[in-house]
C-alpha cells in the first residue's frame, strides 16, 4: 500500500491566503488606465506574453507583474504612453505589495491539527521579500517545522527539499491550487499531490489533471485534509 506520508507541505498563495484576485483587479486597473491610449482588445494577451517573456529576468511575483504592465503600456502605445499613467502603474503595484493578507477560513485550525503528528512545510516561490511580508503578516510562521521560499517550483526542487528534511520523496505530501506547480512535480518525483482548486488561477499555471496517479487527490477545501490524511493507510 501507499505510505503514509510524514512530511505535508502546503502551498501560500491562493491556498492558504488570497493573492490572485488582487492581481485580477490589478488586471483590470491597468485595461482602465490604458482604455484611453489603446484598443482594449488582446491587451490581456499582450499582458501574459510580456509576463511569459519575463519570468526568466524577474521571477514570479508583484514585483514582475508590475514591470510587465509597464513594458506593455509602452509596447501598445507605440512608447506614447504619458509618465503619469507609468506612475499610476507603478503605484497599482505598490498597492498590491502593500495589501494586508486575507487567510482562508480554517486554515490555522488545519496546519495546527496537521502538526500534530507530521512535519509541516510551507513551500512556496516568488519574491523573496515579499513572501516573507506575507508570511509574517499572516501570523501563521511559527506553525511550520520550515519555511522554503523557492525560485521556481519543479520535480528538482521538491526532491531536494525532501532529502534535506531527511525524508524520501513517498513520505511527503505537497499540497496546493495550481495543478502546474504544486501537484505535478511532485507526483513526478513519487511523493502525494493534493489539488485544492481556487476559483481564480493565474493562466500561467493552468495544467491539466494526471491520470492513474495514486499518490493523486483533489479536496474541495483545505479544511478536508485531515481527513484525508486519516484514510491514507501505511
Amino acid at each position: 500500500m501507499a505510505a503514509k506520508p510524514t512530511i505535508i507541505a502546503f502551498d501560500a498563495d491562493d491556498t492558504l491566503w488570497h493573492n490572485e484576485r488582487f492581481f485580477k483587479i490589478s488586471q483590470d486597473r491597468f485595461a482602465q488606465l490604458l482604455l484611453p491610449y489603446t484598443e482594449p482588445d488582446h491587451l490581456s494577451e499582450r499582458l501574459i506574453a510580456a509576463e511569459r517573456r519575463n519570468l526568466g529576468r524577474y521571477g514570479y511575483g508583484i514585483k514582475g507583474f508590475m514591470l510587465s504592465m509597464i513594458e506593455t503600456a509602452i509596447e501598445v502605445t507605440d512608447q506614447q504612453i504619458p509618465a503619469a499613467v507609468i506612475s499610476d502603474l507603478l503605484a497599482v503595484g505598490q498597492d498590491m505589495l502593500a495589501h494586508p493578507i486575507d487567510l482562508f477560513p480554517g486554515v490555522v485550525d488545519v496546519i495546527a491539527q496537521v502538526s500534530q503528528n507530521h512535519q509541516v512545510l510551507l513551500i512556496t516561490k516568488g519574491d523573496l521579500l515579499d513572501q516573507e511580508r506575507k508570511l509574517a503578516q499572516s501570523g501563521i510562521g511559527d506553525h511550520f517545522d520550515g519555511v522554503e521560499i523557492v525560485s521556481e517550483k519543479q520535480p528538482a526542487t521538491y526532491a531536494k527539499i525532501f532529502a534535506g528534511y531527511g525524508v524520501a520523496p513517498q513520505r511527503a505530501m505537497m499540497i496546493g491550487n495550481s495543478m502546474k506547480s504544486d501537484v505535478l512535480p511532485a507526483l513526478a518525483i513519487g511523493a502525494w499531490g493534493i489539488h485544492v482548486p481556487f476559483d481564480l488561477t493565474w493562466a500561467l499555471e493552468h495544467a491539466e489533471k494526471p491520470e492513474n496517479q495514486p499518490r493523486f487527490r483533489e479536496l474541495s477545501k483545505l479544511t478536508e485534509l485531515p481527513d484525508l490524511l486519516g484514510e491514507i493507510e501505511l
